[in-house]
């Protein structure tokens, strides 16, 4: 058995996009439509700054096919806050916007946190008790995005472990990887795509993350990452997966998903 991998980009509105992914003279109103059509999930960067209306959200779902899904950036209030076991109140209302006008299309919620927050272990661990499992009936799946050294902690792995959150693996030269699995899924930023080439990343680094995707997907901890707890590697239990190509060159992001996708099998 294996879980499902999604394979997409941040954002769907993007102007450089207009003359390299989007077919010439295409209506902007329906760049989300198309995007949908070539990419498999999209993560939503918007709501992080902003609310969003449940009609948005419930015009988002229509638009796109089944079995897309949105990854939703929970909002910077949530998490840009000296002390992150008091975010309650705004965790909540990130939550009861509306997002659960997208239903199945709802993929995991992005926590990200600054590059200045350092891991404190009661804190954190009062953040994450906070993080629902359901909102209004409908499952969320968590996932943390952390920027600090100091999360490469084994005592931060066991903490995600205990509370059922994912931690992100990024491959960035300016935040910290880890690669332990820690959550019931695998969540990847790329975020390390060269202008100079066509996909933003090398093919062969592509069929690399392909593979590395596919190792997830069985349960597998691959040696893409470093791991913050190398003693404590987690029996291999199927995961779904979500890769990202994020930021570096961004226009060139499409083509790098849109190239995965069809490694992976389409």
């Amino acid at each position: 058995m294996t879980g499902r991998i999604r394979v997409g980009i941040g954002g769907w509105t993007y102007e450089p996009w207009r003359r390299t992914f989007y077919p010439d003279k295409w209506p902007q109103a329906r760049e989300l439509d198309y995007a949908a059509s070539k990419l498999t999930a999209i993560e939503v960067n918007g709501t992080y700054y902003g609310s969003q209306k449940p009609k948005t959200f419930a015009a988002w779902a229509k638009a796109v096919p089944d079995g897309f899904v949105f990854s939703l950036k929970a909002s910077r209030y949530c998490t840009n806050r000296k002390i992150l076991a008091e975010g309650g109140a705004s965790i909540e209302k990130f939550l009861s916007q509306g997002i659960v006008e997208l239903g199945d299309k709802l993929g995991p919620i992005l926590w990200q946190f600054m590059p200045t927050k350092k891991f404190d272990a009661e804190d954190f661990g009062g953040f994450l008790a906070l993080l629902p499992a359901k909102q209004d009936g409908l499952a969320l799946r968590h996932v943390v995005d952390v920027r600090h050294e100091s999360f490469v902690d084994p005592a931060f792995v066991a903490l995600c472990r205990k509370a059922g959150v994912s931690i992100v693996h990024t491959d960035s030269p300016d935040h910290p990887a880890i690669g332990d699995a820690s959550g019931p899924i695998s969540y990847a930023r790329l975020m390390n795509a060269q202008e100079d080439e066509p996909l933003g990343y090398a093919l062969d680094a592509v069929d690399r993350w392909v593979g590395v995707a596919r190792d997830w997907a069985k349960g597998a901890t691959p040696d893409a990452f470093a791991l913050a707890a190398p003693d404590d590697v987690p029996t291999a239990t199927p995961r779904d997966v979500f890769m990202f190509y994020i930021n570096g060159a961004k226009v060139r992001a499409p083509h790098a998903a849109m190239a995965t996708i069809e490694r992976l099998g389409g």
